[in-house]
């Protein structure tokens, strides 16, 4: 039986295992010891069956340090002394050509060049360009591997960020850390797959929403589960007064009672999702006050990271807290520090804003390395879209702004299986355009997935009668980045 389940997984699902065994709870148990992940409620149409890659992975998890509000790369990473040059002067028709503009600039009656108010140096065997706001970041530059060459379709930010994680501009898509909970499984029983945390800079800060770590279509278990600063991490986690472990066990066991025969009357494989948060939460009880518990950290962690780390809610505290969850095997550990959005005013927030998330950064990788961790998680940093080379608004000699750019920004990646020390693309001499290699959003979720041993043509969920995926129709894997 064990064999004939394995041999035809790619077209076996919950609801025919049970109609063909006929055996009720006995079924369900006898199901579970077979196949450990076909009551995960991922219905398979296509490919392996969930918590199985598709080939062997090079990273084992993910930790994506999402910049929200779009970081301007001509200020942190896209040396470009030929903006300094043509300060003030009007970016060439055949330049700008016939892109989309936001409506915050399309009546600009001057589209003015400005360059970086800051320098950039060199460094590292690759001699990559790094801005003098990043000096920590500058010392793993030979960890990482800097993509300039990513583009997208959207143009604002809501839509820009939901593409980048669920693959789609319009929500009620999984996100990405949904599609590789329901690809490749739970590492640890009791601790979520997917977690998200989130973080406050000090410039214009867009917001994010739950649509972000949403299940989508995929069954709820696959939700990510977002962790707060407060003296509940997880809420509603903890037991009611006057409850103890024995009656929250009694009581999950009589509520799993009842949705075993809801489950037998109605088949919906939702009610065996809610049976496992119920598990999962009650594992969590104990599990999460010890991830949280930063006090065993010690004195070189906490200055690798900054003082920062010790304040509840910073991105410092997630970084340090995102190490800990991955090592403890969470799947996916997402991190939104907001306050990128530098529309005026960008020389003063900016640099704040790259203080706040430099050398927790740069410390999280050199953490990672150190541990041994570093080849097996691979870690992301970037924004939703870039900035413009021209200026939004007033233009001086010591202040401007830039708008939303989605033709070329950078971001960067590191471990996992990923070349370190490179850099991937190049933009024009105006930073305006793509020069070389170009990487669509759907490459970068396609190259992720491939990272993990997924192909993602074949991670394919069918809803509604269609069959969907992370990167929809296209994206292809960028090779040219991968070790």
């Amino acid at each position: 039986m064990e064999k004939e389940i394995l041999e035809h997984g790619l077209n076996f699902n919950r609801r025919r295992f049970l109609s063909s065994m006929s055996l009720g709870i006995g079924g369900v148990a006898l199901g579970s010891l077979l196949m450990p992940n076909l009551f995960d409620g991922t219905g398979v149409e296509e490919g392996l069956a969930p918590g199985i890659p598709h080939f062997a992975p090079k990273a084992k998890r993910v930790i994506y340090l999402f910049q929200n509000g779009a970081p301007s790369q001509q200020e942190l990473f896209d040396y470009k002394p030929k903006l300094r040059d043509l300060f003030g002067q009007e970016i060439p028709p055949s330049v700008r050509g016939t892109q989309r503009l936001t409506g915050m600039t399309a009546n600009q009656a001057s589209f003015p060049l400005v360059g970086s108010f800051v320098d950039f140096k060199q460094y590292g065997e690759s001699r990559a360009w790094i801005s003098d706001l990043m000096p920590y970041t500058s010392k793993i530059v030979d960890d990482i591997c800097i993509i300039k060459s990513m583009y997208t379709e959207a143009i604002n930010h809501d839509p820009a960020l939901t593409f980048l994680q669920t693959g789609s501009q319009q929500g009620n898509r999984p996100s990405m850390g949904s599609w590789l909970s329901y690809g490749l499984g739970n590492e640890n029983k009791n601790l979520p797959s997917f977690t998200v945390l989130l973080s406050r800079g000090v410039g214009n800060g867009q917001g994010v929403y739950s649509k972000l770590w949403s299940n989508g279509f995929l069954d709820s278990v696959h939700q990510g589960v977002q962790f707060s600063k407060g003296e509940d991490p997880v809420l509603y986690l903890r037991d009611p007064e006057g409850m103890d472990r024995k009656d929250r066990r009694d009581m999950l066991d009589n509520i799993s009672q009842l949705n075993e025969l809801s489950y037998q009357e109605f088949g919906d494989p939702e009610i065996t999702a809610k049976v496992k948060q119920y598990e999962m939460a009650y594992r969590m009880q104990t599990a999460v006050p010890e991830v949280m518990d930063l006090s065993k950290e010690s004195d070189d962690i906490i200055k690798l990271y900054g003082p920062d780390c010790l304040v509840p809610g910073t991105f410092a505290a997630n970084c340090l807290l995102a190490r800990k969850l991955s090592e403890n095997g969470v799947r996916f550990v997402q991190l939104y520090h907001q306050g990128w959005d530098q529309h005026g005013n960008l020389p003063f927030e900016i640099a704040k804003q790259a203080k706040d998330v430099d050398q927790a950064s740069a410390a999280l990788v050199t953490d990672l390395k150190q541990r041994g961790l570093l080849d097996e998680t691979l870690v992301i940093w970037g924004g939703e879209f870039g900035r413009t080379s021209y200026t939004q608004g007033k233009l001086t000699t010591d202040n401007y702004g830039r708008d939303h750019h989605p033709r070329c920004f950078t971001i960067w990646m590191a471990g996992g299986g990923i070349k370190p020390g490179i850099v991937h693309g190049e933009t024009d001499e105006l930073g305006y355009n793509i020069a070389s290699n170009p990487v669509h959003v759907h490459d970068f979720q396609a190259t992720v997935l491939h990272q993990l041993g997924l192909n993602h043509e074949k991670l394919i969920f069918k809803h509604l009668g269609r069959r969907y995926r992370l990167t929809d129709v296209s994206g292809k894997v960028v090779n040219d980045i991968i070790s």
